[in-house]
């Protein structure tokens, strides 16, 4: 294994989900096509997916977590564009906190402060 590459949300609206994420992760696409829309997110893939696959049968078995400055903040601009609230920010040992929203079409999204967290 190399370390994580990709992580895709699955949406049905893949237009309104691009603006979304454009917004949520201040950054926008590289690759935009009707079949794929994938953001660079520090070296990372954030790939959009388009499915009508009904939001309740969605999973937040599989969680990831992107790396933020300032949880708090980012999870209350989360929750401010849209997002809904799955985990609030919680420590989990030492400095690290961890915090997960659901975006507008039920994709679990989670953040983490971790000021151990080093690119090899």
């Amino acid at each position: 294994m190399l370390g994580l590459r990709t992580t895709i949300y699955k949406v049905d609206d893949l237009q309104k989900a691009t603006e979304w994420y454009e917004k949520a992760f201040n950054t926008s696409p590289y690759f935009v096509e009707p079949f794929y829309v994938g953001f660079n997110i520090g070296g990372y893939e954030l790939g959009l997916l388009p499915d009508d696959t009904a939001t309740a049968s969605k999973s937040h078995n599989i969680l990831s977590y992107w790396g933020v400055e300032d949880i708090n903040e980012t999870y209350q601009f989360l929750l401010s564009i849209g997002a809904s609230e799955l985990e609030s920010p919680t420590n989990v040992g030492g400095e690290i906190v961890v915090a997960a929203v659901k975006d507008p079409w039920g994709n679990a999204i989670g953040i983490i402060f971790n000021p151990e967290f080093k690119l090899q």
